[in-house]
């Protein structure tokens, strides 16, 4: 884990801001934990490191009037990912109306996603 972040030296003395800096850290951290076991709930064992590794690899193609199609290869993690998520994005071209509710999904809560499923099944 402490090979995970980026560090350098920080030198702060007010005490607000040095408060504010170890909740940043510690958010940070939490977050990596919290990723790394949502996808490693299913028996996995993905390093936080190669989890934001392949989320920043996942990219999509724009189709001038199709919507967006997976550019990325399809792993054991990707697949690991996709069941966390709630939705794939790998196996077939991605409407733009879908994209759409898949990033209004990420930004609501969780009945958002279970709603997301749902439409999902029905297509």
């Amino acid at each position: 884990m402490k090979t995970d972040f980026d560090a350098r030296p920080v030198y702060l003395q007010r005490n607000d801001r040095i408060r504010a800096h170890f909740l940043t850290c510690f958010l940070a951290l939490l977050l990596y934990k919290y990723l790394e076991k949502k996808i490693n709930r299913g028996g996995n064992h993905f390093s936080t490191e190669e989890i934001i590794s392949t989320l920043s690899d996942m990219n999509f193609l724009a189709i001038q009037g199709e919507g967006y199609i997976p550019t990325y290869t399809r792993t054991d993690l990707t697949n690991a990912l996709h069941g966390s998520a709630g939705f794939r994005t790998d196996t077939r071209i991605v409407p733009k109306q879908k994209m759409r509710e898949i990033i209004s999904a990420t930004k609501n809560s969780r009945s958002s996603k279970e709603k997301l499923k749902e439409k999902e099944k029905n297509m």
